[in-house]
Order: structure tokens, then sequence, then C-alpha cells
């Protein structure tokens, strides 16, 4: 019975890999004023299939609304335009593939491609130099977001990010456990574990520095990064020990980061966000996410671990949540102990401060994590720290430990179902009939806002309703690591860093290059590029490559376009030049022809980074 919901849900799928697409649009996008109804079981049917064609569709190079992004790259939506969100963020992608590797495991084997392809990205992207660094030193990993194409992303941005080298490194351990105990060892030594091992060195190296949390806005130390580093490393040594390879970071400094996860605790909620001057009160769905991350199937109720069905971890979703009851008007009137509609934190002004569709979505899937601990464990154990929480569901209950034969078990468990299936059921109210998902949705009227078709929105739902059947991901192994040290120590461990091997089934024979020029132009005026590959109109101006200036700004002029794919391993000289108002006049730039060489492998994308030659 365990898989019996995502049977249905991978049947629906195969029908739908080649039926459905999705348009891509952002901000305040159309909608039908009625929203999805019917059952929340029905919706949850409905809605499964067209989350997992969201996600598929948004990963390169052959998702329909990732057109131009690099194969296994993953991007966060197709909104180009207010707000921008075609690149590809490690957090994100690394979030969106562990729930692929998850489906895949569980019996999805039609997955397993884009989980190879997402590897082989990777690898490209780990050697990539970037605004924080670059593989010498290791710091290039704490690098955020990346051009859809695998280049480096070199604008401002709050970096760097310390959580992401830990959650790619979770998700790629996953993977090669399955592949490990599928007869895939060599491909886990030789191609994964290179990977893996740079980034449990790098959250060896530098967990205790400060860094940007998940929202990418305050700079300090996040309950979240510190949560994920935790799991990264106890997990990353298992797997060393399995292989025969050696992680010294990750016994080392396993302890002392698990240390340093207690120090977020207040004794009533986890403040997320500490070492920082940032003006909120702490209460942020940050801490809902890392316990659903760190989340075990095998565990107890750990605090230390702070697991979903912890006592610090239930007082903390009480805390979290009821601090948006008064601040939407969607949840006017709602009391506690009743599902409402969840944003990241209080203070939150992005685009006017709203709920998201993850953030509730993480809710549900808190709750329904918990009780498949409990269930598992078979007691309902209630402690001072977690009555409030169970006192919002059952006013007469009081502290003690109930075993699954009694009526207080089943009264309360089946209250923290429906409480779970309530944050769903605010996620049907304002999904729209055709299901897609966006970033936000208006604390007024509930309508979808912000980036249209945003991955995170639809791998968040796929896992929130996975657990609400009982299917959950492979045990990770906290019940070994769940005592701190007596005291902490802002201790490190020296980082050791190699190129990892970029592999792919098959070297592409056509690659797509992207121009990008920098030049300040008046109005009217267009940059264009030509030169000596047909792609570009063989040097003839009346066939030249128009570029866009959808980015450009007065501080950024950038124009940028894609040609046509050019054979890969092929030179060829271009040179760009600028037509006038008229659309006739013709300015080449200065100085010689300038060369390339287009790739030859893996890559399918290319990118050309100039500035304009006087």
């Amino acid at each position: 019975m365990l898989y019996i919901s995502l049977f249905v849900v991978l049947v629906a799928v195969t029908s739908y890999r080649n039926q459905l697409s999705l348009a891509a649009c952002s901000s305040r996008w159309a909608h039908s004023g009625k929203r999805a109804e019917g059952s929340l079981d029905s919706f949850i049917a409905s809605e499964a299939p067209i989350a997992l064609r969201g996600v598929l569709d948004n990963i390169g190079p052959l998702g329909t609304k990732a057109t131009g992004a690099e194969s296994g790259a993953v991007i966060a939506s197709p909104s180009k335009v207010d707000p921008d969100y075609f690149y590809t963020w490690t957090r994100d992608s690394a979030l969106t593939l562990k729930l692929l590797v998850d489906t895949f495991i569980a019996g999805d084997a039609s997955l397993q491609p884009e989980i190879e392809d997402y590897i082989s990205a990777q690898a490209i992207v780990q050697t990539v130099a970037n605004p924080s660094g670059d593989l010498t030193d290791g710091t290039g990993l704490g690098e955020p977001k990346f051009e859809a194409d695998l280049t480096a992303f070199t604008r401002p941005w709050g970096r760097p990010q310390r959580d992401e080298p830990a959650l790619r490194a979770t998700t790629l351990i996953t993977y090669s456990r399955w592949l490990l105990a599928n007869g895939g060892r060599s491909n886990v030594t030789s191609t994964i574990w290179p990977i893996i091992s740079n980034d449990l060195s790098y959250v060896g190296q530098y967990w205790n520095r400060t860094g940007f949390d998940l929202w990418e806005e305050v700079e300090g130390s996040s309950f979240f990064t510190t949560a994920v580093q935790h799991r990264a490393l106890v997990e990353g040594q298992a797997l060393a020990e399995q292989i025969g390879k050696t992680c010294p970071a990750c016994e080392s400094q396993a302890p002392e980061v698990l240390c340093f996860q207690q120090s977020f605790w207040n004794g009533r909620f986890i403040v997320s966000n500490i070492n920082n001057r940032n003006g909120r009160n702490g209460r942020d769905v940050n801490s809902i996410l890392a316990s659903i991350h760190s989340f075990d199937p095998a565990a107890a109720c750990d605090d230390a671990t702070f697991q979903p069905c912890s006592s610090r971890a239930l007082a903390n979703h009480k805390e979290v949540t009821d601090s948006f009851r008064s601040e939407y008007a969607i949840n006017s009137g709602i009391p506690e102990g009743v599902a409402v509609a969840v944003g990241r934190y209080t203070e939150d002004i992005y685009f006017g401060g709203n709920p998201w569709y993850l953030t509730t979505s993480a809710a549900a899937e808190q709750l329904y994590a918990a009780l498949y601990q409990i269930n598992r464990l078979g007691r309902l154990d209630v402690d001072a720290t977690s009555l409030p929480f169970f006192q919002d569901l059952d006013p007469t209950i009081s502290i003690g430990s109930y075993p699954s034969s009694s009526d207080i078990y089943t009264a309360v468990t089946s209250a923290v179902k429906a409480y779970a299936d309530g944050y769903l059921s605010v996620v049907q109210q304002y999904t729209p009939p055709d299901g897609r998902l966006s970033e936000q949705y208006s604390r007024d009227d509930g309508s979808p806002l912000s980036a249209a078709d945003l991955t995170w929105s639809y791998a968040a739902f796929i896992t929130a309703t996975d657990r609400r059947s009982s299917i959950v991901p492979p045990p990770w192994g906290p019940s070994a690591a769940t005592v701190p040290p007596a005291s902490c120590t802002g201790t490190s461990a020296p980082g050791t860093y190699v190129t990892p091997p970029i592999t792919c089934a098959v070297n592409v024979s056509e690659v797509a290059v992207t121009f990008n020029v920098r030049e300040p132009t008046s109005y009217g005026e267009t940059v264009h590029v030509s030169g000596s590959a047909a792609a570009l109109g063989g040097w003839d101006t009346a066939k030249g490559l128009e570029l866009n200036a959808n980015r450009y700004t007065s501080s950024d002029p950038l124009w940028s376009g894609t040609a046509r794919p050019l054979p890969a391993g092929a030179p060829f000289e271009y040179k760009y030049y600028k037509t006038g108002t008229d659309g006739v006049t013709v300015t080449w730039e200065g100085a010689a022809n300038r060369m390339i060489s287009v790739p030859e492998g893996c890559q399918r994308n290319a990118v050309r980074s100039d500035v304009w030659q006087p």
C-alpha cells in the first residue's frame, strides 16, 4: 500500500510527458478567477503529474521551458522579466534533483537520464571560476547561481551561500548509495565521488564562516545552512567508508557543526538567522525547511537534529506558522490549530511580502513526516516544549507518553493529519485551474504572483504529498550523531579539491553559441553579430544575428543572442556591428576579427562574453 499513490502519479505522468506544456509568464500572471475545487485527494491526484511535469519542463536541454539551458541545468523558473529567474541555482537544483533521485529509487526509472545529466552539469559547474572564487581553494563552490548555460553569473549578488555544496553532496550521496546496491560502484568512485568530495571539503573548511541565507538576503549564520551541512558530513563519512575513501573533514567537523546547531534554539523556537543585525524576530520557514531536509524515517524524535517529530521542531512549527495568522488578509480570523497561508518570514517585503506555495507545502510536509516517525515508534510523547503545539489540536492533552493503543494517541494523530491536510488545502484553494504554481500568491486575494512555474514550488508540493502517502526517502543516519559535544569549538578542516571528470553518454555534434557583448547604445540603435559561419550570415550584414537588449541597463549595457547550432569543434571568425536608427546604416566595431572554436564534448551550449572593440 505504501507506493500506491506514487504508482498513480507515475502512470499519470507517463501520459503527460509528451502532452502537457505550460505557457511561461511572470509577475501577476493571467488566470481564471475560479480555483481548484473538489476534495483534497482528487486535487492531489490531478496536481501531482502537473507538478512533476513542471519540474521536468525546467531542466535543460529537453525541458519545454528550458530552451537554451545546458544539459542537466535546472532553471528556477522560465520567467525572464519581473523577475528574471532564468538561471540555475545550486540550491534549487540540488533540492529538485533530490526529489527526482528519491522518485527514481522508488521506481520511476525514466528519471535516470535527468539525474546523469545533472551529475555531468555539476562537474562542469564546480570548475567554473566565479565572483565567489574558484576550485583551487574551494571558494568558488559557494557561488549561489550560474547562467543557464553553466557559465559564471558575474553581477552583484548575495554571496557566498554555504548551504549549496552540502545540498548537492546529499543528493549525489543518495544516488550513489543506490548505484552501489545496483552494480554501479565504478561510476560512484570514478565520476561522482570527486564531486561529493569537493563539496564535503568545502563544508569542512568553511562551515563556521558567515554567508548568506537560503533567501539570499541575510549575511550571518543560518539554521538551514548549519542543518544541511551537518547531514552532509554525517552521510559523507558513511559513504566514504563504504567505498574505501576518506573524508577527514566529515569525521572531525560533524560533531562541531551539530554543537553549533544547538545555539539557534532559544527555548521556544528556532532563531533562523544569528550573528547578524537584520532586525527580524527570528521566526522563519528556513527552520521548517531545515527540519524536513533533516528528516530520517528511521530516526527517533531527536531534538539535537530537530527531527520533524521532535519537541523542538513541533514547537517551532507552531511559532512560525502562528506568526502569519495576523499577517495576511487571506488568513483573517483563522484560529490557532487551523492551517493558514505561510510565507517566508513576517518582515518580508519582496513583491510585497506574500505567502509562498513552497513554504505552505513545507508546513504540511513537516507534520506528515512527524506522523510517519510517531507511527513508526508506536507512541506519542508530549513534554513541556511540545505541549502548546498539541494543545492547539486537543486542549485536554497533558504531558505524558501515549501508546498507539490509547484513545488519545488515535485522536491526536488524527488531528495532526487533519491539520497537515489543511495546509495542502490552502495550496489547493489558491492554485489556479490549470495547476500552475508560481512562487507566491497574494496576501490579499490569493492570486498567483512573482515568477511563474517555479521549480521549487512544484518540487515542494510533490515531497509534501509523498510524505502524506508515507512515501519517504532512504535513511541517512542521524542516530549515529545525535549527541553534540559538551562545548563547541570554532574549528575547521583544510580542504582538498580536485577537478572532477566531465562525462557524457554521447558527444554532441552541434552547439548553440550565445553571444554577449556590452556596448552602450542610443535609442533606436541595434547590435548584431556576423561572421564566417553560415549561422551568422557569412559576413552579410543583412543576415547577421540581431541581439536583444532584454537585460540592458545603464550600468550593464548587455546585448545578447543565441545563434543557430554550430558544428562542434568548428573554428570561425566573428565581429559585432550596429545598425542605426534608420535600420540601414552599419557601424562595425574596431580591431581585428574575433576568433572562436566551437567546444567539443558534452556541452550543448557555449557563451562568448565580449566588450565592444572601439
